[in-house]
């Protein structure tokens, strides 16, 4: 499996990344291993988490889904052939949220515990905090990396002029600076990447791992009306989806696979891949077949032709 630098970083990644909010949610921990497995095998070497991953599932607290990964790592003997991100700053309970120094230094302690690594990839700020001075966080990462506790920092969800800023505070304070953003991006959700911010993460050569690469699965095809919203625990999340737009991109996208003879999931993750500035989005799988789909659309390649028929599906309405 060819690998695309990530950033400046050391770090190389297969050009798709198992999405781990699924784990310990719609995947249990048996069918992660085998997801994890198979994923593997094909030689894709990503894996994305975050503390709070999967805190939203009844019963659950935060830190099932690393403590899964966690427990695969070991298992199977597959740290060093695996890049691990995780992330800090959502609510994992009373004043365990934000960044702050003090918190991020508190909360790395405990995902490296239930991963059982001795250094996290690629560790990254899940959301902005105003409250708390780029410096600041910066420095607390700083601290991690001398002491071996993270290899490299990013940030997910900061927008041009926040992430500007922070590049700005490690310029300033001989900071390290975030190496990879995650953003959310899509065929379909397009404004809030393209413009000011891939130009800035293009310009400073900063990795993009892009989340709801598939619109909370919208893109896969199989939800076209109301009714299709019950076949997945996440169907209500696309909803909003559902317009005359959104059926043109779905449609466009089936019409790409057929000539392929691949599925639309897979068409609408190699359109990522071959985004400028893009390094290698992020899906979740909760099946086998999925996972070959994961894998079936890392080596996927895009006429210019498919790419142009995506493009004007997914045009605004004039």
């Amino acid at each position: 499996m060819q690998k695309r630098k990530l950033g400046r970083t050391d770090l190389s990644i297969a050009p798709v990344v198992f999405g781990g909010n699924v784990f310990g949610w719609t995947a249990d921990a048996k069918t992660a291993f085998d997801l994890l497995d198979r994923f593997h095998a094909a030689g894709l070497n990503a894996i994305d988490t975050a503390d709070v991953y999967s805190a939203w599932a009844a019963g659950n607290k935060g830190g099932e889904s690393e403590t899964i990964i966690g427990d695969w790592l070991r298992s199977r003997g597959a740290r060093g052939a695996m890049t691990i991100v995780t992330k800090v700053g959502s609510p994992m309970g009373p004043d365990k949220k934000g960044l702050s120094a003090h918190y991020v230094e508190q909360a790395v302690e405990a995902s490296l515990k239930r991963l059982g690594v001795e250094a996290i990839d690629l560790y990254l700020s899940h959301w902005p905090d105003d409250s708390i001075p780029h410096a600041e966080t910066l420095g607390a990462y700083q601290r991690l990396i001398a002491k071996g506790k993270i290899r490299w920092c990013g940030a997910s969800n900061f927008s041009a002029a926040q992430l500007s800023a922070a590049l700005q505070a490690s310029r300033g304070g001989g900071l390290p600076r975030y190496e990879v953003l995650q953003p959310e991006y899509n065929l379909y959700d397009r404004s809030g990447f393209e413009g000011a911010l891939r130009d800035l993460c293009v310009a400073e050569e900063i990795g993009v791992i892009t989340y709801y690469s598939l619109a909370k699965g919208f893109l896969a095809g199989k939800y076209r009306t109301a009714a299709d919203l019950g076949q997945s625990p996440r169907g209500g999340g696309v909803r909003g989806y559902l317009n005359p737009r959104g059926l043109r991109i779905v449609d466009a996208l089936a019409s790409v696979a057929s000539r392929h003879g691949a599925k639309s999931a897979e068409v609408a993750l190699a359109w990522l891949i071959a985004q400028p500035g893009v390094t290698a989005p992020i899906a979740s799988a909760t099946s086998p077949a999925q996972v070959d789909s994961l894998i079936r659309a890392a080596t996927l390649a895009l006429s210019a032709d498919d790419l142009a028929a995506l493009e004007s599906a997914a045009a605004p309405a004039a």
